[in-house]
């Protein structure tokens, strides 16, 4: 996650020893790398690789398995996982919230109707690290945001050392979050979504 890549995703490449021409592929060979919504089958995965990520560094998770569960039951669309070959190496799981801040509800609410996405947790598998996924899967995700139009901002909280991190994909600080987790402390950012709507509209993707 400390290394950034350039913003603008790189065609995957195919692994090697695999042909490009289709009609060399096995039906049943899956895909080098795909991006997809995640599914409730993807619930164990995707705590597993946080639980790495966030308990040895913090002791604490931003989402436990029910509460994984419980957005990927109510808003799927609001997640993206990023897999190689089937296997899950970075997702983000997101929710809709209603209000102009965060609060102490945001953790483990979905408002339908709420025009800001809430991302409660970026997490890249410990073998995936330090290779810029996380940098290009929260750019893709920001142009799914992006195409979704009901979904004006995106909102997050992050300990004040990833502040330049995500600064580097539009999001602006503002202020201290009213959100806090045992003694840690957080600072809010927001991000208009529509500059990635354009880009996406204009990048091909």
């Amino acid at each position: 996650m400390q290394s950034i890549l350039p913003l603008k995703p790189e065609a995957p490449s195919l692994p090697p020893g695999t042909s490009e021409s289709p009609s060399c592929q096995r039906r049943h060979t899956l895909p080098a790398s795909e991006f997809r919504c995640l599914t409730l089958e993807d619930a164990v995965s995707v705590f597993e690789i946080e639980r790495e990520a966030f308990i040895s560094v913090s002791g604490i998770c931003p989402l436990y398995l029910d509460e994984i569960r419980h957005f990927l039951t109510l808003c799927p669309e609001l997640s993206l996982g990023w897999f190689e070959e089937g296997r899950l190496v970075a997702f983000i799981i997101g929710s809709l919230w209603d209000k102009d801040r965060l609060t102490q509800e945001s953790l483990t609410l979905h408002r339908p109707g709420g025009r800001l996405a809430h991302l409660h947790v970026l997490a890249v598998h410990r073998t995936f690290r330090q290779q810029g996924k996380g940098s290009i899967l929260l750019w893709r995700y920001l142009q799914h945001l992006g195409s979704q139009p009901a979904v004006r901002r995106a909102v997050l909280m992050c300990e004040h050392a990833l502040v330049p991190f995500y600064e580097k994909f539009g999001f602006q600080a503002v202020g201290p979050c009213a959100v806090t987790v045992g003694s840690l402390a957080f600072t809010e950012l927001q991000c208009s979504l529509r500059s990635h709507t354009f880009l996406r509209r204009n990048s091909g993707c």
